[in-house]
């Protein structure tokens, strides 16, 4: 009873007392800094899987594919849900909220001389974190950046302030890529060219941020520069023959977390669940695209009654995709770029510098050649899909790859019935969640 009696009291003197947000407003640098650091939020399991699930690296047997709810089902046939909280969706806005209320902290807080440091990678680092995730948001929700439709094109909701009292409306992708390009350039010069932590973000960061964002845009002259400058920040790359990094290229999880390739971390979230590596299973063509030297055939799959299962992420977790920047997608982005620009000699120096890490020291390393442009840049594209295997980043290539005329048509045998998604079709603009469009009144893809 007397218990009790403390409970009840202390009970009241919680209800009692007033909505005043001054009394839980983070005030100093250090608390919102913390706001910024909390990984839950800003970097575990946060970014998006909808277009992950819904791509062509992986598939689903028969048995995983019954065993999966009706939603789960139709996520894989592409048939539109009614997906509601908690999604990738939610997940991205919650990151934003947060980057969004340590900007508007930081405007109470005076930046001096002694603070500036601090001050400024607050500022550098909530505005990275917003672009990143408008970033994924746009890969998911929108269509492809395209320049002569861009204006027209619905985006997402650009939120640029803490105050939720503000309605919601959907910006054109060309605004959202324009604020998005805006935020990491203004972050460049804020933050410092190394992190304290990869879970921080970092010059070297933004600079790979831009270089993947021109990269989707189509901007490829830009997007080649900025992989070059995040590169002479950190250009290591893993051999995967033998690293302090690598626990053994055989086993279940090859890769330690926070390896030297890693510039900033983040992992995919899992509110799809379709892609989840102990129930797919990895195409079948796409595998037997890699050299039997090729080295990433063992750390990345595990043979399971004649099928493979991918267990390469650098998450150092098998059911946890690793889903941040790292220096073999700059690699592979500049690559690209420079077939593209016809710069031949130094798109294969960069794609066969990345592939010789990763061969057999005991085999003769085969160089990729290319008589053309068109013939490299399909060798780099296939073997940017064999590199960042479910990173999260197939479902945008595959976007922007079909703006450009690839004429790339996705397949699912179910039940002996063969299920297609054309090119360029408008659920490659992924279907927003059910309760955000009731609530906002925001137009569905």
């Amino acid at each position: 009873m007397v218990l009790m009696c403390i409970i009840l009291a202390s009970c009241k003197k919680y209800l009692d007392a007033k909505s005043n947000a001054r009394l839980v407003t983070p005030q100093s640098l250090k608390d919102i800094q913390g706001i910024l650091d909390d990984a839950e939020l800003m970097n575990l399991s946060t970014t998006p899987s909808f277009g992950e699930s819904s791509g062509d690296d992986s598939f689903l047997l028969p048995e995983a594919y019954s065993s999966y709810f009706v939603a789960f089902q139709n996520i894989y046939r592409w048939v539109p849900i009614e997906l509601k909280f908690g999604n990738d969706w939610s997940q991205g806005y919650l990151a934003i909220y947060n980057a969004n209320l340590s900007l508007d902290l930081l405007t109470k807080v005076e930046r001096s001389t002694s603070n500036a440091q601090a001050w400024d990678n607050i500022q550098g680092s909530a505005l990275f974190f917003r672009a990143y995730y408008l970033l994924g948001l746009c890969s998911t929700y929108a269509k492809v950046y395209n320049d002569q439709t861009a204006d027209q094109d619905l985006g997402v909701v650009l939120r640029l302030t803490s105050d939720f009292n503000i309605p919601s409306v959907r910006s054109s992708v060309n605004e959202c890529y324009a604020r998005i390009i805006k935020d990491i350039t203004q972050s460049i010069d804020l933050l410092p060219t190394y992190p304290q932590h990869v879970m921080r973000p970092s010059k070297g960061a933004a600079l790979a941020l831009l270089a993947r964002t021109y990269l989707y845009m189509g901007k490829y002259e830009l997007a080649r520069n900025y992989a070059s400058e995040a590169l002479k920040i950190n250009s290591a790359l893993m051999d995967y023959n033998g690293d302090a990094f690598i626990n053994n290229i055989t086993a279940d999880v090859p890769f330690k977390r926070f390896n030297p390739e890693t510039i900033f971390y983040s992992e995919m979230g899992s509110y799809t669940l379709v892609h989840t590596p102990d129930r797919s299973r990895i195409d079948t063509n796409l595998v037997s695209a890699y050299a039997l030297a090729d080295l990433r055939k063992v750390a990345y799959f595990n043979n399971v009654s004649g099928y493979q299962q991918y267990k390469g992420s650098y998450a150092s977790n098998f059911y946890i995709n690793f889903s941040g920047l790292a220096t073999d997608e700059l690699y592979l982005t500049r690559a690209e770029c420079n077939a593209i620009l016809g710069q031949l000699d130094q798109g294969l120096e960069d794609i066969n510098f990345l592939l010789k890490k990763r061969w057999d020291k005991s085999k003769t390393f085969i160089p990729i050649s290319a008589t053309s442009k068109s013939d490299l840049l399909a060798k780099v594209r296939l073997e940017r899909r064999k590199e960042l295997l479910l990173r999260g980043l197939r479902w945008m290539d595959i976007k922007r790859y079909n703006r450009e005329g690839e004429q790339i048509s996705l397949y699912r045998k179910i039940d002996n019935t063969l299920i297609t998604l054309k090119p360029n079709d408008p659920y490659y603009a992924l279907p927003i969640p059910t309760d955000v469009i009731e609530q906002s009144g925001i137009p569905q893809n």
